[in-house]
C-alpha cells in the first residue's frame, strides 16, 4: 500500500495512492462508510496503517479507482508536518565522506536531530539562507516508525516499521566547515527537509538492501548508490537509535545519501529511488 498527503480546499488529507491518482482519505470514508483517520500522521499515530492496508486488500479494487481524483489533479503536500523526532545520518556512505575528505564512521553512525519547521513537500521551493554561501542538496531513503518502540532487535525492526518514503535533506555546508559543533543549525534551516510524496509501506519493498538511491541536481543523476553499500543499513539504524531514545510512531529517520550536491538558486533538487515516485524541489 502506499499512502500521500494532498493539498485539496485549502487542507492537507491523507489519501490512498491508486494507479490512477490519489483517493483522499475523508472521501473514502464517506463513500465508503469507513471511519479511517483524515490524515496519514493521524494513521500512524493511532497504528492504524496495517489495519487499513488489511481493509484495502479486501475492496474492490475497481470501486476504489472510481473514487481516485486523477493524477493531473493531484497537488502534494509534504506527508506530514509534525513528526516528533527527525533522525539524520551523516556520511553513511564511504563514497560521500571520501567527497568531503572526511573518514566515515564505522563503529556508530554520525547522528542528528532536526526541526519539523524545516518540512517542505513536492514541489515546495529550498530557500538558500543567506548565512550561507554554499547549500547542498542530498537525496536519501527515509525510514518511517509505525509504533513506539524501545531497545529493539536488529531482526525484529521490520515489525516497528510502517514504511519507506523519499527525503531531501538540505546542509549549509560552509558554516558546517566552519566547526563541527554547527552541524545543528547547518541542518535546520527552515526547508531544509523535503519530505513525500508518498510512504510505501514495508511489504511493497521486497530487499530494502537492494533498492537504488540517487541524488538528482537538474533533471541530472548526480550521485547514486545502493542501500546495501551503506555502512550502517536501515534495520540496523531502527535498532541502533531505539536504543538511545523511545521510538514513536511517525518518527523519521534520513538514512543517509549517496552524494550531495551545491544548489543555487534556479536549479531544481530531488531524489530518486527503485519503484518510488519521484520527489523534485526548485531552489530559491
Amino acid at each position: 500500500m502506499r499512502l500521500t498527503t494532498l493539498r485539496l480546499d485549502g487542507a492537507e488529507p491523507g489519501a490512498l495512492v491508486r494507479p490512477g491518482g490519489a483517493v483522499p482519505l475523508p472521501a473514502l470514508n464517506e463513500r465508503l462508510r469507513a471511519d479511517w483517520p483524515a490524515t496519514v500522521q493521524e494513521l500512524l499515530e493511532r497504528g492504524r496503517v496495517e489495519e487499513l492496508r488489511d481493509w484495502v486488500a479486501g475492496q474492490d479494487a475497481a470501486r476504489l479507482d472510481e473514487l481516485a481524483l486523477p493524477q493531473e489533479q493531484v497537488v502534494y503536500a509534504p506527508l506530514y508536518r509534525r513528526p516528533r523526532k527527525i533522525w539524520g545520518i551523516g556520511l553513511n556512505y564511504v563514497e560521500h565522506a571520501a567527497d568531503l575528505s572526511e573518514k566515515a564512521p564505522s563503529t556508530e553512525p554520525a547522528s542528528f536531530l532536526k526541526p519539523d519547521t524545516a518540512i517542505i513537500g513536492p514541489g515546495d521551493p529550498i530557500r538558500i539562507p543567506p548565512q550561507s554561501q554554499r547549500t547542498t542538496a542530498e537525496g536519501e531513503l527515509g525510514v518511517v516508525i509505525g509504533r513506539e518502540c524501545k531497545d529493539v532487535d536488529e531482526a525484529d525492526a521490520p515489525s516497528v516499521v510502517a514504511g519507506f518514503t523519499t527525503i531531501v535533506d538540505m546542509t549549509a555546508e560552509d558554516i558546517l566547515e566552519k566547526n563541527p559543533r554547527y552541524l545543528t543549525r547547518s541542518k535546520s534551516f527552515d526547508t531544509f527537509f523535503s519530505f513525500g510524496p508518498e510512504l510505501v509501506t514495508v511489504d511493497e519493498v521486497d530487499d530494502v538492501d537492494a533498492l537504488e538511491v540517487a541524488t538528482i541536481h537538474n533533471g541530472q543523476v548526480h550521485r547514486r548508490n545502493v542501500v546495501s553499500h551503506m555502512t550502517f543499513r536501515p534495520w540496523w539504524l531502527v535498532a541502533f537509535h531505539s536504543r538511545v531514545m523511545t521510538l514513536l510512531p511517525g518518527d523519521v529517520i534520513s538514512t543517509g545519501t549517496p552524494g550531495a550536491v551545491h544548489i543555487r538558486s534556479g536549479d531544481t533538487a530531488g531524489v530518486q529511488i527503485t519503484g518510488f515516485r519521484e520527489l523534485t524541489n526548485p531552489v530559491a
